[in-house]
């Protein structure tokens, strides 16, 4: 005969319909979600910071020419003081930022370039007036001695006669030419280029030369 016992049965735990399953936690082989990438403060304007000298100078590129410091394109080194009190401020330079410096030497790369062209164009036309020869006439005496002279305007006018774009600045002569001959004239077209032109100084054509 069963032993009789005061204990009420367990009741069972109702069932929630749709309740949400509990998700597995994550073991060490769950894939990891990919950190944000995080931006340094300052990194996107590197470019644009300025380069520091050693022993408390600056650098810093000049925009104009300042006595006993350098010209425009140059990168010095100066006190920060006089760099931001003097030459910043009245627009002498600018801050020698890798931009900066690189914005220079295309600009200098560029006028290289000009220089060449320049070169090759003052070539070119040193060999023409090699090739040539002009004629200066003047009034002179039995003895060939002129009454006036031939000077470096008039060897330049001559030339340019001839189709050829010299100026008085490019005749290197010692003095006026005073007698009749012929003259090895000296040109500095420019950079270092020179060249000569024969010169031919005659006595002027008159009615009673001619006669």
């Amino acid at each position: 005969m069963a032993k009789m016992t005061d204990k009420k049965p367990a009741k069972a735990k109702p069932k929630v319909k749709g309740a949400p399953k509990a998700r597995p936690k994550a073991g060490p082989t769950a894939t990891a979600t990919a950190a944000p990438t995080v931006r340094q403060p300052g990194v996107e304007r590197r470019k644009n910071h300025p380069m520091r000298a050693k022993n408390g100078y600056m650098q810093i590129l000049l925009t104009k020419a300042v006595p006993h410091l350098g010209q425009p394109g140059d990168l010095v080194k100066v006190r920060p003081g006089y760099a931001r009190n003097y030459l910043l401020p009245q627009g002498m330079a600018t801050f020698a930022t890798p931009h900066n410096l690189m914005i220079v030497e295309k600009h200098r790369e560029r006028l290289r370039q000009l220089e060449a062209a320049r070169r090759a164009d003052l070539l070119n036309l040193a060999a023409q007036i090699a090739q040539r020869s002009i004629t200066i006439e003047a009034n002179a005496n039995a003895e060939g001695h002129l009454y006036g002279s031939v000077n470096a305007a008039q060897i330049a006018e001559a030339l340019r006669a001839d189709n050829l774009p010299i100026e008085e600045s490019n005749v290197r002569i010692e003095g006026p030419l005073k007698e009749l001959g012929l003259y090895t004239i000296k040109l500095h077209l420019g950079q270092d280029v020179e060249t000569e032109v024969k010169l031919w100084v005659v006595p002027t054509h008159t009615e009673e030369a001619t006669a």
